[in-house]
């Protein structure tokens, strides 16, 4: 039997390439009249089976009850990092501006978001992230903009956290995807998990993605 995915078949290969897409689209749980019957038969053998399998239902919940708070503090750990991150642009906005002639608007946003990001939303999430990320960008701009103001020590500092947040955030969203990899996957596995996972009404969660703008910029020429 020939492979269904073959690299070396040239009617499949795409040589102007294909981007990739987050998909933002939450998909229900659903069980059909098959996992009824199933669930019918096992008591129709008699008590044992079906009491085995509701306890087996419980254990799943009680796994997905679980995930679900790890997916949770996945996400709770991003927001941290973002709240962190916001203070510290808040900081080298202020700085920049006693400076130069800062932006007005990128202080405005920056002051917006001085409460720190706390969303229960994957999707408000995301948003919010990009956001601030165009924010970082639009300091980031103005500082490399004046090579003399570099020299001045707070200021440097300020973008130095700025960047080492950034990378705490990149690496705290590829554990919050993780998680949501695992959600995802085990609410789909029959029959235990997926017919406890339709009972409680539970539906897919969306994984971190980044803006149009920054994937523009990831296929551009730096050198």
């Amino acid at each position: 039997m020939a492979n269904e995915l073959d690299e070396t078949d040239e009617s499949t290969i795409r040589p102007e390439g294909r981007d990739t897409h987050v998909i933002e689209k939450k998909i229900a749980v659903k069980v059909g009249v098959g996992s009824t019957i199933f669930q019918v038969i096992l008591w129709v053998l008699g008590i044992i089976p079906g009491v085995i399998f509701l306890f087996m239902k419980i254990k799943a919940k009680n796994y997905l009850r679980g995930l679900q708070q790890k997916v949770q503090s996945c996400a709770s750990t991003i927001d941290n990092y973002m709240e962190q991150r916001v203070m510290i642009l808040k900081n080298a906005a202020k700085l920049l501006d006693k400076a130069v002639d800062l932006d007005k608007e990128v202080l405005e946003k920056v002051a917006a978001y001085r409460g720190g990001a706390n969303h229960e939303d994957d999707a408000a999430r995301n948003e919010t992230a990009q956001q601030i990320e165009g924010i970082s960008r639009s300091i980031n701009v103005a500082f490399e903009a004046y090579p003399n103001i570099k020299a001045h020590a707070e200021i440097a500092d300020a973008m130095q956290q700025n960047s080492y947040l950034q990378r705490e955030i990149t690496a705290a969203r590829d554990l919050y995807n993780d998680a949501v990899l695992e959600w995802n996957q085990a609410i789909f596995q029959w029959p235990t998990k997926m017919i406890a996972a339709a009972e409680c009404g539970y539906t897919t969660r969306i994984p971190f993605s980044t803006s149009e703008e920054i994937k523009k910029e990831a296929r551009g020429t730096f050198f």
